[in-house]
């Protein structure tokens, strides 16, 4: 990925550049591969540069999709899950029986001040709350959705990747509120803790079979044009299915502190190979991206190191 001694690239120049020798394609082969079909690509470029001027002008990222009320909580949101109480609420943990390798319950809740559980959720991009699971060293990655019980704590079953301090992250946004709210906490994993090295920076990525490549700039409190190009078989992926109501997602966590951002396609993205985004990091750093998308009734995630 392009460092950030560089200006954030334009659509041109991403599809010129995809004729210069030594450029990765979409699907990890010679450059050549991609010029021929960059011009393929290009009205949907066109279209999604509209929609990435229409949203700044908004200050928000719209979805992919009409959506209920609150489907813009994660859209370019600020850094969040940083605290474990904002906006009157906190995240109660009540139960998490956690081994590594191996399936445990966890169950908590959102509370108020006086302690009663929240238990009206807005839905937004499919469900009433999403919840980001990730090793303090960035490993072990899970966007999981638990189930909510009728006195509002929330259950679901996972299977910690290592032992030492598991980050949650819960992404919600109580129904009559202005705005979403993230929340974290760090749950024990019993074990000898080792943190795993982060994986160095790298445009592209190979996940099953995919050749996943980041394409775009990243600058410190600026927002960014971000694609993110698919390739299958020596071939462009242009039939992705909708996942949690978009094209694709893109979780961004700071090293360190782990803060959060949650972003979505701009608002004309199609079911092509090629996902874009806007995203504004808070602030200078190494960033893990997780890129979540579906394909063939499967969902995949893609993850790539980025130092801003």
């Amino acid at each position: 990925m392009t460092t950030t001694d560089q200006r954030p690239a334009t659509l041109a120049e991403i599809v010129d550049g995809a004729s210069q020798p030594g450029r990765p394609g979409p699907d990890g082969a010679p450059a050549g591969r991609v010029g021929r079909y960059a011009a393929a690509v290009l009205v949907l470029g066109l279209t999604l540069a509209v929609g990435f001027f229409a949203g700044r002008a908004g200050g928000t990222t719209a979805p992919a999709r009409p959506a209920a009320a609150g489907a813009l909580a994660h859209a370019n949101h600020g850094p969040g899950g940083l605290e474990v109480s904002r906006d009157g609420w906190t995240l109660t943990v009540d139960q998490a029986r956690l081994r590594a390798g191996k399936p445990g319950e966890l169950v908590f809740r959102i509370t108020d001040t006086a302690g009663a559980a929240l238990t009206d959720f807005q839905v937004v991009h499919d469900r009433p709350l999403h919840l980001i699971l990730v090793g303090r060293d960035l490993g072990g990655y899970q966007h999981v959705h638990p189930e909510m019980s009728p006195d509002g704590s929330w259950r679901v079953t996972i299977t910690p990747a290592a032992p030492g301090p598991l980050r949650a992250i819960a992404d919600f946004w109580p129904t009559g509120a202005a705005a979403g709210t993230t929340l974290g906490i760090d749950l024990p994993v019993p074990g000898r803790y080792a943190a795993e090295e982060l994986a160095p920076p790298e445009e592209t990525v190979l996940v099953d079979g995919y050749t996943v490549t980041l394409d775009g700039g990243l600058r410190a409190g600026e927002s960014n044009q971000v694609l993110v190009w698919l390739g299958r078989d020596g071939q462009p992926v242009n039939d992705l299915q909708l996942h949690l109501g978009a094209y694709g997602h893109l979780v961004a966590l700071r090293q360190g502190d782990l803060a959060y951002l949650h972003v979505h396609p701009a608002a004309a993205s199609q079911p092509s190979s090629v996902v874009a985004f806007g995203v504004t990091v808070p602030s200078a750093g190494t960033y893990r991206l997780f890129f979540e998308f579906r394909h063939l009734d499967e969902v995949r995630v893609a993850a790539f190191t980025v130092v801003v």
